[in-house]
């Protein structure tokens, strides 16, 4: 457990009051957080912790404070995903490839988030290149899910890739971590370790400075411990940024106002299609009681069809190497990263790429250099293209007859490090839930609801119309509540 009046652990709203009250400084909030992390180390949770900058930028929104100058955020601590440039320190991507990178400019993401006041304490690990569903392939070892089972010590997954950012707010590391959604990989871990995760519409928040992986997929997004927290933080990390063709010039609400709205009368879709027989019954029953707790909140539910659900993942795992081995291309020891010499330009080329890259990076690569291959970019990629067309229109469709969806975010509770490793189909299908919102660019919240028979955190997802964000939050504060979930694992340190 946490040392005695330690404030980490606290959540984004109570940093807000207790600073507004001068309760506590920035400068001793942000020492109660390093001393946590340094709790922590067994997690693994961050590749590069910034305690000195920390501290700089502690007593920089103490000032402000003092001034009466306070940002939505000011003097909150947050981890980073280490897939985001920040400027003047290490930017890895999990990967061996660029392990003395140091961007020279900011990503648009965090440069909102200190414009806000937030404090960085460091870069959160991941799997490389945000390739992975468990953290495992990590360059600098995988991340550890603070939560046991009870019948056992193993060291389990965290999900990913997004994987450290969980593990740290779930085991009151930080209060807020920012990580990155391509297929599932912020709601996936959030649902695995217990705490809230959303994945926002594809434009909401810009991709400038944030390492690709699938660039018509990846999307910036927040795990806290709340789904109050979580709007605070969308909020400030969203906007319109001219340096990023794929973000959406539109304005950004104000999600706090949402969260007290009725659901009295609205409609809840359950697709029958995320219902099958290799469904868990815990899991099914967890479902069940979300649609319960709804409707005693005043909303109906609607039984809806999303018939092309089941092609998601397959196109999804069409789209995504296909995508990543173009922008991976970069990566061949000229202008940046890892580099590793040879007389001939071809076999530096080669020798860069083999030496720098993971086993599950370097999958990727091959199966999307296959499907843009000639005479398979035809029968491979266009076709998933066309089905994720239908798949959104399925979507499309379900939201003129209700106004949010609501689905297990997991097929299963979190697993051993180790289980799925030789088998990567196992491990893809760990994203068979959260995949579909994501072909179609739609948001979604990972809300963690109840817990499994082993004692492990599971989580209900709810999808939203493009950009209705608000509804995300309207509706999970009031899943939270009734779900009253509040158990800690058992290496928390907050």
């Amino acid at each position: 457990m946490g040392a005695k009046n330690s404030l980490a652990g606290l959540t984004v709203v109570e940093i807000r009051d207790g600073l507004r009250n001068g309760d506590f400084t920035v400068g001793e909030l942000v020492d109660d957080h390093i001393h946590a992390a340094e709790r922590a180390k067994n997690l693994n949770g961050y590749i590069t912790e910034t305690p000195d900058l920390a501290k700089d930028m502690a007593s920089k929104s103490d000032d402000k404070i003092s001034r009466q100058e306070l940002g939505s955020l000011e003097g909150v601590p947050v981890a980073v995903k280490d897939l985001f440039c920040t400027k003047g320190i290490r930017t890895t991507a999990a990967s061996k490839i660029l392990d003395n990178f140091v961007p020279t400019y900011e990503s648009r993401v965090t440069e909102n988030l200190w414009g806000a006041g937030a404090v960085l304490m460091g870069k959160a690990n991941m799997d490389e290149f945000a390739m992975g569903s468990s953290n495992i392939t990590s360059a600098y070892g995988p991340a550890i899910n603070p939560w046991k089972r009870e019948s056992d010590g193993d060291d389990l997954a965290p999900g990913g890739s997004s994987g450290g950012s969980a593990a740290l707010v779930s085991a009151g590391v930080v209060p807020v971590a920012i990580g990155t959604d391509t297929g599932g990989s912020i709601r996936q871990p959030a649902a695995f370790c217990g705490v809230v995760g959303v994945k926002p519409t594809y434009g909401r928040c810009s991709r400038w400075g944030t390492i690709a992986f699938a660039s018509s997929l990846d999307q910036a997004g927040p795990i806290t411990r709340s789904v109050h927290d979580a709007a605070i933080v969308l909020e400030a990390m969203s906007g319109h940024d001219r340096r990023d063709t794929t973000s959406v010039d539109r304005p950004v609400p104000q999600f706090e106002k949402f969260l007290s709205q009725s659901i009295k009368g609205l409609k809840v879709g359950i697709p029958k299609e995320y219902l099958s027989d290799s469904l868990p019954t815990e899991i099914n029953k967890l479902w069940g009681d979300g649609g319960q707790w709804f409707k005693e909140s005043g909303a109906e539910l609607v039984d809806i069809s999303l018939p092309h659900t089941k092609y998601a993942l397959p196109s999804y795992y069409i789209v995504a190497p296909a995508e990543a081995s173009s922008n991976l291309a970069r990566y061949d020891g000229v202008k940046y990263g890892m580099r590793v010499s040879d007389k001939s330009l071809e076999q530096q080329y080669s020798k860069t790429r083999g030496s720098g890259f993971g086993p599950e990076v370097k999958r990727r690569i091959m199966i999307g250099t296959y499907v843009l291959s000639a005479g398979y970019y035809d029968a491979y990629y266009i076709h998933a293209q066309k089905v994720r067309r239908l798949i959104l229109e399925d979507f499309n469709s379900a939201f003129k007859k209700v106004d949010i969806i609501l689905t297990p975010t997991t097929p299963n509770e979190s697993f051993g490090l180790r289980d799925k490793l030789d088998d990567p189909v196992a491990m893809y299908l760990n994203d068979i839930f959260t995949v579909p919102a994501s072909m179609a660019g739609l948001p979604a919240i990972s809300v963690p609801c109840g817990l499994s028979g082993t004692g492990l955190p599971l989580g209900l997802q709810l999808i939203g119309p493009a950009f209705e964000e608000s509804r995300l939050f309207q509706f999970g504060e009031k899943l939270e509540r009734a779900a009253e979930f509040s158990k800690q694992p058992s290496s928390y340190v907050g």
